[in-house]
C-alpha cells in the first residue's frame, strides 16, 4: 500500500540542507588524492590503519570538534575505529553532552537521525526505535556490559560516551535480556579520571523552577599516575514544562581504575534513584477509528496520583592483561539491583474528538541481575595476511519479581479536557504486593570467535565471526493468587554468524558491506485461550532470528566525515494467531516484517569553530505472512518514511568564548495499525542554545542556554507498538559551571 501523501518525504528542503552541510564541508577540505598535511586540522597522521584497536581503558579520541568519537566498542571485536570497521555506528562525548544539557541518554541520542523516540504504556520507560526496531532501556550495555544498568530512564552525569551500534548485533554483544535491540543496540562508557584533576560544580535551572546540581571530582594518584578516582553527585527536583508533572531524581556514581604496563582494572558502582509524579505517558489507541490531533504540548492527560519510582544499585568490575605486544586477556563481572513501584493510570482512546477511558494500577517490580564476560585479542601474521583475532564468553543471569493490582473501573475521559478521577482501589490482583514473588527468570550464555584477515597492507580487511548462544527462560504464576509454580520453560541454542569486508583504497575512504544477524527470545504457546483448551500449549518456538544486509561508504577528511549506507533488515513479527474450535485452540506463530532503508550522516567540524552533525534516514517497510495474508505488503506500525536531522554549533567571531547552536528534527509520517487505517503526520522540532565561556580569579566559568521545542509545537512523536507518544513541550534551562 503506498503511504498517503503527506508522508512524503519533502526531498528538495531535506536534499538542500545536507547538500549545504557537504557543501561547506567540501570548502573547507577537498583533497586531490588524500587530505592535506597543512594546518591544524588534518589529523589522520595520527591514525595507524595497522595498528592495535584501543584497550578498553583507552577509547577512541574525539574527533574533530569534539562532539562525536572516532569510534566505539564493539563487543568481542572491542575498541575500533569507525574507518577499520564493516558496520555503522556513532559515539557522542562528554561535551556534547554537557554543551546540549542533556540530562538522559534519550536527550542524547536525539543527535542520531537513526534514532527516535517513544514511551512506555502508563509508564516512563523511554523506547529507542534504531532503524525503525526497538531498544528498551533494559537492553543497553555498559562498558560493553548487558544487564547491569538502571530501567526506564538512565542519567548521563557519570557517562563520558554514549555509543550507538546500528543493525542486528547477536554477534557483536549477544542476546539483549529482554529481547529487543534488534535494528541496534547502545553502550555508555563511564567516566573516568584525566591526567590532569578535576574539580568541577554545575548548577541549573529550568524555566518551570526545576533546579539541579552536580558535582564531578577526578584525580590520579601514584607513581605515573597509575591510579585514578572519578566521583560523581547529582540530584535535580522540580516541575517539568508539562502541566503537574513533578521529577525528582538523584545519582551517586565511583568510577576507580588502575593503569599499569600490562595490568589495567576498573570498578564502578553507581546508585541512581527516579521518582516521577504526574507521569504523563502515552496513549492507547483503543477502539478510535482517526487519530485526533495531539493536545496543547503542556496539556497533561495522566492523573494526578500517579507516580513511578525506580532505585538501582549497580556496579562492574573489569580488567584486561597484556600477555605480550600482541595478546590481550580480558574479563569483566556486573551486578544490579531494581526496587520499581509505581502508581499508574491508563489512558485509552474511545472516540474520535479526544475521547478517552482512564484505569488505574499499581505494580511493584524487584530485578536482580547478575553478568559476566571473558575473551582474548589478539593479532598475528601468516605471510602477507594480517590477523585480528577475537575470542569472547559471556552469561547473564536475571530474576524479576512482581505483583499487580488492576483496577476494573474506566473512568470517562477527554485527552483535551483531562478531568480528575478517583485514584485505583482493591480490583483484579496477582501476588504479594508487600514482598513480589518470582515471576521469570533467564539465563543467557554465549561464545563467539572472530578473525580480521588484512590484506594488501590492510587495506582489505575480512571479517569473519560465529557466535553460539543458548537461552533459557522460566515462567511462573503469580502467588498467592497463583500456585507460584512454574508455568512455561524455554531452553533453546542457536548460532549466529556475521561477515563484514572493508575495502579502503585511500586512506580517508572506507568502502563496506556486511551480513550480521539479531536473536529474540521466541514465544511460548499459553495452555489455555478463554476458556478453551491450547492442543500445543507449552510448545517452544525457537529463537527469532533477524538477518541484516548491509553496504556503504565512509569518508574521512580529518576535520570532518561522512557516512552513506544502505541496508535491508528481515525480521521475524511478534505477531501470532490463536485458531479456535469450539473446546481447543491452536497458538501459530506467523508474520514478517522486512524495513528497507539508506543512511547519509555529515560530522565533525570542517570550518575552524563550526562543528556539524547532520543526517537523514529514508525507511520502507513492508509487512508478510500476516495472518490469512490481511496486511501483507502493508507498511509496519510506528516506523516514520523519513528521519531528519540537521544540528550546527559555531564559535562567534570576534567574541572571545561564545558560542550559538540550533538543531533541527523532522519526522515523516507513520502508521499506527497494521491495517494502515492509522497514521500520524508528519512533524517538526527545532531547539536554539547559546553558551559563553570565561574565566574569573583564574577558575574557568561557562554558562549554558537551551531552549527545547521552540515554538512549542504539539505534535505525535511515535505510534511505536501502537500506543501514541506526545512530544515534550517548550522547556528553556541555564546553567553554570566552575572549575575550582
Amino acid at each position: 500500500m503506498t503511504p498517503p501523501d503527506r508522508f512524503g518525504m519533502p526531498v528538495r528542503p531535506t536534499l538542500l540542507a545536507l547538500l549545504c552541510s557537504l557543501s561547506v564541508a567540501t570548502q573547507a577540505a577537498t583533497p586531490e588524492t588524500e587530505p592535506s598535511n597543512d594546518g591544524k586540522a588534518v589529523v589522520l597522521d595520527n591514525v595507524n590503519i595497522n595498528a592495535q584497536a584501543p584497550s578498553p581503558s583507552e577509547l577512541p579520541p574525539p574527533y574533530a570538534g569534539g562532539q562525536v568519537a572516532r569510534g566505539g566498542q564493539l563487543g568481542v571485536l572491542g575498541n575500533q575505529d569507525i574507518m577499520d570497521v564493516p558496520f555503522s555506528m556513532a559515539s557522542y562525548t562528554e561535551q556534547l553532552i554537557q554543551d546540549q544539557q542533556a540530562e538522559n541518554v534519550a536527550d542524547v541520542l536525539l543527535n542520531d537521525s537513526s534514532v527516535r523516540q517513544a514511551s512506555g504504556f502508563s509508564n516512563q520507560a523511554q523506547v529507542f526505535m534504531i532503524r525503525g526496531l526497538p531498544l528498551n532501556g533494559d537492553d543497553i550495555s555498559y562498558n560493553g556490559l548487558y544487564g547491569v544498568l538502571p530501567r526506564q530512564i538512565i542519567s548521563t552525569d557519570a557517562l563520558e560516551r554514549v555509543e550507538v551500534f546500528k543493525g542486528p548485533n547477536a554477534f557483536i554483544n549477544g542476546v539483549t535480556p529482554s529481547g529487543s535491540g534488534i535494528g541496534g543496540g547502545v553502550n555508555l562508557q563511564p567516566k573516568r579520571a584525566g591526567d590532569l584533576p578535576l574539580r568541577r560544580f554545575s548548577t541549573d535551572i529550568s524555566d518551570d523552577g526545576r533546579i539541579g546540581q552536580h558535582l564531578d571530582i577526578g584525580q590520579r594518584f601514584g607513581a605515573d599516575n597509575r591510579f585514578g578516582a572519578r566521583v560523581n553527585l547529582a540530584q535535580r527536583e522540580g516541575d517539568t514544562a508539562i502541566d503537574h508533572e513533578n521529577q525528582r531524581s538523584k545519582l551517586f556514581a565511583i568510577g576507580l581504575d588502575y593503569r599499569g604496563d600490562a595490568l589495567r582494572v576498573s570498578a564502578d558502582f553507581a546508585y541512581q534513584k527516579e521518582r516521577v509524579n504526574g507521569g504523563r505517558s502515552s496513549v492507547n489507541l483503543g477502539t478510535a477509528t482517526h487519530i485526533p490531533d495531539a493536545p496543547s504540548a503542556d496539556t497533561n492527560y495522566a492523573q494526578k496520583w500517579g507516580f513511578t519510582q525506580i532505585e538501582d544499585t549497580f556496579g562492574m568490575l573489569r580488567a584486561e592483561y597484556d600477555l605480550n605486544d600482541n595478546w590481550t586477556v580480558y574479563a569483566a563481572g556486573g551486578a544490579k539491583h531494581t526496587r520499581e513501584v509505581g502508581r499508574y493510570d491508563g489512558t485509552t482512546l474511545v472516540g474520535n474528538d479526544g475521547s478517552s477511558t482512564t484505569t488505574g494500577s499499581f505494580i511493584p517490580h524487584d530485578e536482580d541481575n547478575k553478568s559476566v564476560m571473558a575473551g582474548l585479542n589478539g593479532n598475528f601474521v601468516t605471510g602477507p595476511v594480517s590477523h585480528k583475532l577475537n575470542v569472547g564468553l559471556a552469561g547473564i543471569w536475571t530474576e524479576q519479581r512482581s505483583a499487580f493490582d488492576f483496577d476494573l473501573t474506566r473512568y470517562a475521559n477527554n485527552i483535551y479536557h483531562p478531568v480528575e478521577v478517583p485514584a485505583p482501589g482493591p480490583g483484579f490482583a496477582g501476588g504479594d504486593l508487600n514482598d513480589p514473588g518470582i515471576v521469570g527468570k533467564t539465563f543467557a550464555r554465549s561464545g563467539a570467535v572472530s578473525d580480521t584477515l588484512g590484506f594488501f597492507d590492510d587495506r582489505l580487511l575480512v571479517t569473519v565471526g560465529v557466535r553460539r548462544q543458548q537461552l533459557v527462560v522460566q515462567g511462573y504464576s503469580y502467588a498467592p493468587y497463583g500456585s507460584g509454580s512454574r508455568n512455561a520453560a524455554y531452553d533453546e541454542s542457536i548460532t549466529t554468524p556475521v561477515y563484514g569486508i572493508v575495502f579502503k583504497p585511500w586512506d580517508y575512504v572506507s568502502f563496506y558491506v556486511n551480513r550480521i544477524e539479531g536473536l529474540a527470545e521466541g514465544p511460548t504457546a499459553p495452555t489455555t485461550f478463554g476458556s478453551r483448551v491450547v492442543t500445543n500449549g507449552g510448545q517452544v518456538y525457537a529463537p527469532a532470528r533477524t538477518k541484516q544486509i548491509e553496504a556503504g561508504v565512509k569518508v574521512d577528511m580529518g576535520t570532518y566525515g561522512a557516512t552513506l549506507g544502505v541496508y535491508r533488515i528481515e525480521q521475524p513479527s511478534d505477531g501470532y494467531s490463536v485458531i479456535t474450535g469450539p473446546t481447543t485452540a491452536e497458538f501459530i506463530r506467523q508474520g514478517e516484517q522486512v524495513n528497507k532503508g539508506v543512511e547519509l550522516n555529515v560530522f565533525g567540524e570542517p570550518l575552524d569553530g563550526l562543528r556539524l552533525i547532520s543526517g537523514v534516514t529514508v525507511m520502507d517497510t513492508e509487512l508478510k505472512k500476516t495472518q490469512d495474508g490481511a496486511n501483507d505488503g502493508n507498511h509496519a506500525v510506528g516506523v516514520p518514511t523519513f528521519q531528519f536531522n540537521a544540528s550546527v554549533d559555531w564559535d562567534v567571531p570576534g567574541l572571545q568564548g561564545v558560542a550559538l547552536n540550533a538543531r533541527m528534527l523532522r519526522t515523516g509520517g507513520q502508521y499506527a495499525d497494521e491495517a494502515n487505517n492509522l497514521s500520524l503526520p508528519t512533524w517538526n522540532r527545532f531547539d536554539a542554545g547559546a553558551r559563553y565561556a570565561f574565566k574569573v580569579q583564574e577558575k574557568d566559568v561557562t554558562l549554558r542556554f537551551n531552549v527545547e521545542n521552540v515554538a512549542n509545537k504539539k505534535y505525535w512523536e511515535s505510534a511505536q507498538g501502537g500506543y501514541l507518544t506526545q512530544g515534550e513541550p517548550r522547556v528553556a534551562k541555564l546553567s553554570g559551571t566552575i572549575d575550582f
